[in-house]
């Protein structure tokens, strides 16, 4: 069996892919998921380890949840922009 994929990983490759659909696509956690069990592969990343990996980027700060009739994930407002 591979390796699992770290958590740290996860998180880095989600903000990646957060970071290059901003302005372009809002994604859903389940989007994110998804794409990194694709990614990765699923022997390699859990759903569970996907949750960890999205809890440590909204702890931290680098990426919010916004709600437009679907909860998403995003990059937090730069300071002095309008919401």
């Amino acid at each position: 069996m591979a390796n699992p994929v770290t958590i740290e990983e996860l998180s880095e490759a989600m903000y990646r892919m957060v970071k290059e659909a901003t302005g372009v696509k809002k994604l859903k956690p389940t989007d994110l998921t998804k794409a990194m069990m694709e990614h990765f592969g699923p022997e390699r990343c859990s759903k569970e380890a996907c949750k960890e990996a999205l809890r440590r980027l909204m702890d931290s700060g680098r990426c919010v949840y916004t709600y437009y009739g679907g909860s998403f994930v995003e990059l937090p407002p730069e300071e002095g922009t309008e919401i």
